[in-house]
């Protein structure tokens, strides 16, 4: 693999694959059932890795959601 893509890319590659086992097993805000073998949930879901040990995933209303609050918020702030 380190042929493939290079040294540092094959050694975050494997640093990745590690943290998949760290995913979490439902959404971090609300507590939805995060099925880590669905394609679906794969494509839907985000992610947030802030460290090596903190992983999180949240489900696509509670991301809306918090985008929502999040645009509120600056626009606020600039007004």
């Amino acid at each position: 693999m380190e042929r493939e893509v290079g040294k540092e890319n094959a050694e975050d590659l494997t640093q990745k694959i590690f943290q998949f086992n760290k995913l979490p097993d439902a959404c971090s805000a609300c507590l939805a059932p995060f099925d880590k073998k669905s394609k679906e949930m794969a494509q839907t879901w985000n992610v947030v890795v802030q460290d090596e040990d903190t992983v999180r995933v949240y489900c696509p209303d509670c991301w809306s959601k918090a985008q929502a609050i999040i645009e509120d918020f600056v626009k606020e702030r600039n007004d």
